[in-house]
């Protein structure tokens, strides 16, 4: 304890009032009030007390102040990895609030940004908040941001400090780190605190739809372009000629077009819409099987068989107006269809679908013969006629792809290396394993139907696809079967599309349609995305997927 030793009168009335300041303080910090006593102050009345020349009595000692009580922080516990669909391929957890989308934040992009307007645009409008565009960032906002290495498509996405950060290689790893933190906010209300480091498994991973049989509007095909997109998928293709219906409006052909269709405004309003989402659509136009709508307008084109029979949708590959009429159609769509990918076709050509083509087809024995020599075969003519339109495509830059049962070994015409193995069936005569395709080098992407066809009305003993069959039996490497093919060609394998055939047309709904394929694009989005087995029940997936979806 410490004494105040007043010496002399002049120092007196300093000293004490210091000794009664202390005091005071002393006792504000033990809960006193903090405003004057009430009464004379207490200076003024000691110094009124002592005479002068004579030392005042000892003041009070004075209380030391006590330590201020901290205030206590709010203990969070450690976060958890968002749930998603597909789930996110790692989470660095951190303790923290989250993020929650608030008024006072918006969606800002960081410096050399600007090409992320639309994707910050779209993100602001989902989460109700203000879009600011290029602008720093402050408490509550998300910023997107373009640059630092990793590989396509991948992105990390950064909540700390009340804030988000989304950044990437390219604009569509970032687009996919809003998809995330969509989901996790629609899902919870918030995103957790912490790093999530995201990539696809696969580089192709979508959707391909069967619009030749049956139409579809382009309302109904938009919207799926926004459901694939929120599942990280990045490919729509589009069978829009058979033999049932050609679906979309041509200027070259206008005679082969069916009274319902798609005009090119509303395909290029699908494809603007599909830009924005990061999503490629491919085009196919089948040949020289499945050409139905094209023979109806031009009989003359129609494959006969040596007995007289007319097979469906198959054209004389050996007619040169046949080729004709198929290459002016290819190169007026490849015009109107900007993306990186031309399907072919090539599968199920009747005249390779019998015992023996050339006793069955001599015409088109006698044409292989002249163009290929001796050994020359009705194969080698089909070989050809790929080849053929393969080179009417290739210059305009597109990733060339074909039907597996398009592809034949053993003949003198050899398919093109360029093309790309669409895997769907082994049902065929004479099938080809599936190695048989990666042993020659070949990229493939699965469309096994086993697991991944969707036919309207179940023909032929091909059931619905099931999003817990996928979910928990299929993965990219099983292409045939239920078998995968061994690992080591698993870089080969470039990925997966779910497919919906209208075989018979009327047999469901686009509504029905869109309800029956949710589930299993769900499952085929998770498994193309993370290649590790699920960490989720099939039961818990199905819970996710109805809440983020």
């Amino acid at each position: 304890m410490m004494r105040y030793s007043l010496r002399g009168p002049r120092r007196a009335p300093a000293l004490l009032a210091t000794a009664v300041a202390l005091a005071t303080v002393a006792a504000c910090s033990n809960g006193s009030p903090s405003g004057p006593p009430s009464g004379p102050s207490a200076t003024g009345a000691s110094a009124s007390a002592a005479p002068t020349g004579t030392a005042p009595p000892p003041s009070p000692t004075p209380t030391p102040p006590a330590a201020p009580t901290p205030t206590p922080s709010k203990a969070y516990p450690l976060s958890t990895a968002p749930g998603t669909v597909p789930a996110v391929r790692a989470h660095q957890a951190a303790r923290g609030p989250g993020w929650k989308p608030a008024p006072t934040g918006g969606v800002v992009l960081a410096a050399n940004s600007g090409a992320l307007a639309d994707e910050g645009r779209l993100l602001a409008g989902e989460l109700g908040v203000p879009y600011r565009g290029a602008a720093a960032a402050g408490p509550g906002d998300v910023e997107l941001a373009l640059g630092g290495t990793g590989a396509p498509e991948s992105y990390t996405l950064t909540v700390t400090g009340g804030r988000v950060r989304i950044a990437g290689p390219d604009e569509a790893g970032v687009f996919y780190g809003t998809r995330t933190l969509k989901q996790s906010v629609k899902a919870t209300g918030a995103m957790p605190e912490g790093t999530v480091t995201d990539r696809p498994a696969k580089p192709q991973r979508g959707l391909m739809l069967d619009i030749a049989r049956k139409h579809f509007t382009a309302a109904w095909i938009e919207d799926r372009i926004r459901e694939m997109s929120d599942l990280k998928l990045n490919q729509l293709g589009l069978h829009f000629s058979d033999d049932q219906g050609f679906r979309i409006e041509s200027s070259s052909h206008p005679e082969v077009v069916s009274a319902q269709h798609l005009t090119k405004a509303e395909v290029r309003r699908i494809l603007a819409l599909a830009a924005s989402r990061h999503v490629t659509v491919i085009p196919e136009i089948d040949s020289p099987g499945h050409l139905g709508a094209v023979i109806a307008a031009h009989p003359g084109l129609q494959l006969v068989s040596a007995s007289g029979r007319a097979p469906r949708g198959t054209v004389d590959i050996s007619n040169p107006d046949a080729a004709k009429i198929v290459d002016e159609l290819l190169r007026e769509y490849a015009g109107l269809f900007p993306g990186a990918y031309w399907h072919l076709g090539g599968d199920e050509y009747v005249a390779l679908m019998s015992k023996n083509p050339e006793a069955s087809y001599p015409k088109l024995a006698r044409a292989a013969v002249a163009k290929y020599g001796p050994s020359g075969r009705v194969q080698d003519l089909a070989t050809g006629w790929l080849n053929d339109r393969a080179a009417v495509v290739r210059p305009t830059g597109k990733t060339l792809k074909a039907w597996n049962d398009g592809f034949f070994t053993g003949g003198v015409a050899v398919p093109a290396k360029d093309l790309e193995v669409e895997y769907w069936t082994g049902r065929e005569i004479g099938a080809r394993l599936p190695v048989s395709y990666l042993n020659e080098g070949r990229k493939v992407v699965n469309l096994n139907d086993d697991y991944l066809y969707y036919i309207l009305g179940e023909p032929n003993k091909f059931p619905y696809p099931t999003g817990r069959r996928i979910y928990e039996q299929w993965t990219p490497r099983v292409l045939r079967g239920s078998t995968p093919v061994p690992a080591r060609y698993d870089p080969q394998i470039l990925g997966g599309r779910l497919a919906v055939w209208c075989d018979l047309s009327r047999a469901q709904t686009q509504a029905q349609v869109a309800a029956g394929i949710r589930l299993p694009l769900a499952a085929l989005a998770q498994k193309v995305w993370d290649p590790r087995p699920p960490a989720l029940t099939w039961a818990q997936f199905k819970g996710l997927a109805s809440k983020v979806g």
